[in-house]
């Protein structure tokens, strides 16, 4: 149990630093953020435990 709460714990921190990412990317680089859309979405997807 403690590690499932430390695995989803870890996939919310690495999905708040890649959004945090794309939005920088949105903004500096617009022709480029969706290079780093695969890494949110899939983040998303595990820290809400629906993969």
């Amino acid at each position: 149990m403690s590690t499932a709460n430390t695995s989803r714990r870890m996939d919310w921190i690495l999905f708040f630093v890649s959004l945090v990412i794309c939005i920088a990317m949105l903004i500096w680089m617009n022709e480029w953020f969706w290079v780093a859309l695969p890494f949110v979405l899939t983040y998303l997807v595990k820290a809400m435990d629906a993969m």
